[in-house]
C-alpha cells in the first residue's frame, strides 16, 4: 500500500496538487483540514474543551467556533498554539488510521494508493502514517503574494507573516522530503511533476 504524505507551506499549492491527483488519477484524498474541522464541530468534546479554556465568546451564538478569534490566539502565542494542536491532532490521527483500515479492507492490491494531505505533517509528528513524503514548494515571495490574493483585506501583512512563521520553514520540509513539487511555474509544469512522481520518476 502506498500512502503519500502531501505537505508544504500555507499558500504553496497543496490543494491544487491534491485536486489534480483526485481528478486525474482518481486517488482518494484524506484531508487533515477536513478532519480538523470535524474535531471542533458544535458540541464536540474538543470544542467544549477549547471554550472552557478561552471562554464562551470563542463561540458564535449558534455554538459554532469563531475561527477568527481562535486564530488570533494561536498565531500570537506558541504555547497556546501547541495546546490547541494537542487537543485536535489526536482526533485527526484517529481519522487517518480509520481511513487506512478501510483501504486495507477494501483493496488487497499492493499498488493501492491514497494521498494524506497534512499541512502539519512534520509539526504534528504524523510522518509514521505515510510511506513517502511530497512537499509542495514555492518561493517566499510567491507564497506571500498568494496569501494576499487569497485573504484580501481580511488579514494584515503582519497576520499573514505570523501564519507563515507558525509552520516549519519550507527549506526544512524540503530537506525531509522524498519528492519536492515546485509550484512557481505553470499549472502544466506542476501537473507534469505530479505525474512523474507517481511513476517514481524524478521531478
Amino acid at each position: 500500500m502506498r500512502l503519500i504524505g502531501l505537505t508544504g507551506g500555507i499558500g504553496t499549492g497543496k490543494t491544487t496538487v491534491s485536486n489534480y491527483l483526485a481528478a486525474t488519477h482518481k486517488l482518494p484524498i484524506w484531508d487533515a483540514d477536513i478532519y480538523s474541522r470535524l474535531a471542533v464541530e458544535p458540541n464536540s468534546p474538543v470544542l467544549n474543551t477549547l471554550a472552557v479554556r478561552y471562554g464562551s465568546d470563542l463561540l458564535y451564538s449558534d455554538g459554532s467556533l469563531n475561527r477568527g478569534k481562535l486564530g488570533d490566539i494561536i498565531f500570537n502565542s506558541l504555547t497556546e498554539r501547541q495546546w490547541v494542536e494537542s487537543q485536535i491532532h489526536p482526533f485527526v490521527r484517529d481519522r487517518f488510521l480509520e481511513k487506512r483500515q478501510e483501504l486495507e479492507k477494501q483493496s488487497h492490491l499492493p499498488e493501492a494508493t491514497a494521498v494524506l494531505a497534512i499541512p502539519l505533517l512534520f509539526e504534528a509528528n504524523m510522518t509514521d502514517l505515510v510511506t513517502e513524503i511530497w512537499v509542495v514548494y514555492c518561493s517566499p515571495s510567491t507564497q506571500k503574494q498568494r496569501l494576499i490574493q487569497r485573504h484580501g483585506s481580511s488579514l494584515t501583512p503582519t497576520q499573514i507573516q505570523a501564519r507563515i512563521d507558525s509552520q516549519m520553514p519550507l527549506s526544512e520540509k524540503c530537506d525531509r522530503a522524498d519528492v519536492i513539487i515546485y509550484n512557481d511555474g505553470s499549472l502544466q509544469h506542476l501537473y507534469q511533476q505530479c505525474d512523474r512522481a507517481l511513476k517514481g520518476e524524478g521531478v
